[in-house]
């Protein structure tokens, strides 16, 4: 789930729409106690520099510099002393301002008004228990929503952190092997002089471009992405030539839908990896793209090496290959995908189908 653009790159905003829905309860509750709501915001105003005070202490310096650097025993020795200083401060301010002023505005209206809550001297006041009790509970009622809601959003930006590093590290392990492909099929067009050379380059800069700067987007052009494939095939056939049968049918629409980067392209990859490179003969690959505004459907097929030398070392490859398409596929379209594959004795096929519609809200919990 990703949180709100305004409430992440804005925290003055975010902030200063907390206290004011902070406000706004307080007001509820005290004009609700009082019969006036005009005296319950009065009152608010009164006693908010202390719920702000408090809270910037148990944000601040309690959470971050002891709770988060796994302070514990500090951590709630700061808590109770923190806990006590503010019921304190709310207790004088209500003494000397709020309930002053509560008792005025009752007075006003009623000459016979009478508040046994004001008897006595003001130490004996803030020493009663009773109201000592109520402080504690009135000052911390807000302030451990703040903070409720402040690890709530520490969480999620930290599983978003998450989440994002552990996408970079799967969409990371294509460049490896694509790179050492094309610099040994470019090395050995070099050493013969061929005229493809200058193609070559340029294809291989067009798909590393690709993948170190647009792949970053969560979302790219579904026919950007089927470009880069293209590039990416015709590399690899210039390496084969005529000795590889590969069918590319693309259907549909495909320019306007969007689509998460590099989900077909392991795939075409593994293709040529596992099937036309250790097939003896000619080698054939089978790739099918169909689009709508509503969803896509890829498939592959690919034949398979006639030798059966190394062939436990090429399956155990081949399938971290596949898991790691498939926990894409879990983080990105959660619910919203189907990828099977069908491993048979001289033929692979993959199937992937994606939905294109709006993603629902993502829990990734």
């Amino acid at each position: 789930m990703k949180s709100h653009p305004l409430l992440t790159t804005q925290p003055i905003l975010r902030q200063a729409l907390f206290w004011l829905c902070a406000a706004a309860l307080l007001t509820f509750i005290y004009g609700t106690a009082y019969k006036s709501y005009w005296l319950g915001i009065s009152t608010v105003i009164m006693l908010l520099p202390v719920h702000i005070c408090y809270y910037y202490v148990l944000s601040g310096p309690v959470f971050t510099c002891l709770f988060l650097q796994e302070k514990y025993v500090q951590t709630l020795l700061a808590l109770a002393l923190s806990l006590l200083l503010a019921a304190v401060l709310y207790r004088l301010v209500e003494i000397f301002i709020s309930d002053p002023f509560v008792y005025q505005y009752y007075k006003q209206r009623d000459a016979h008004f009478t508040w046994a809550k004001l008897d006595g001297t003001w130490y004996a006041q803030l020493l009663s228990p009773t109201d000592f009790v109520n402080a504690v509970e009135r000052s911390n009622v807000v302030v451990w929503i703040g903070i409720a809601l402040k690890f709530v959003l520490l969480w999620i930006e930290r599983r978003e952190a998450a989440f994002q590093a552990e996408l970079n590290i799967l969409k990371g392990q294509l460049h490896p092997h694509f790179l050492f492909n094309s610099l040994n099929n470019l090395y050995a067009f070099a050493l013969a002089s061929s005229s493809k050379t200058p193609e070559i380059i340029l294809r291989i800069a067009n798909v590393l471009r690709y993948m170190l700067y647009e792949c970053s987007s969560e979302k790219v052009l579904l026919k950007r992405d089927i470009e880069i494939l293209r590039d990416y095939i015709d590399l690899e056939q210039m390496r084969y030539e005529s000795r590889l049968d590969l069918n590319l049918d693309v259907t549909g629409d495909i320019r306007a839908q969007k689509v998460a980067p590099l989900l077909m392209f392991p795939l075409v990859e593994n293709a040529f990896k596992h099937g036309a490179g250790e097939t003896i003969g000619t080698p054939w690959i089978n790739i099918e793209i169909n689009a709508n505004e509503r969803r896509l459907v890829f498939k592959i097929s690919n034949s398979k090496s006639d030798v059966p030398e190394g062939a436990a070392s090429q399956r155990a490859s081949g399938a971290i290959g596949l898991k790691n398409i498939r926990k894409r596929l879990e983080l990105l379209y959660p619910g919203r995908h189907h990828f099977e594959w069908f491993d048979e004795q001289d033929v692979f096929l993959a199937e992937l189908e994606l939905s294109l519609l709006p993603a629902p809200i993502r829990d990734r919990s």
